[in-house]
């Protein structure tokens, strides 16, 4: 089975550094052994990497920050 990252490859413009950022510290935190959602928010809150409007992640706003960048981009 391959596994596409659809998403991703579909993005019509460079990342920006703020996506950059959030997706080297989500790597980080995965390679540490965090994998629960209250510990990805916790491990998030603990770096300097925040939502676009500067609160604390919850897990609400993590997920709803996921989902917004993994949506399909229009052309």
């Amino acid at each position: 089975m391959t596994l596409n990252l659809e998403p991703v490859q579909s993005r019509f413009r460079p990342t920006t550094n703020y996506e950059d950022a959030f997706a080297d510290e989500l790597e980080t935190v995965y390679g540490s052994g965090v994998h629960d959602l209250p510990g990805v928010v916790a491990a998030l809150n603990a770096t300097g990497v925040r939502p676009p409007d500067g609160s604390d992640w919850t897990e609400e706003s993590f997920t709803r920050e996921l989902a917004r960048l993994g949506a399909k981009e229009d052309r």
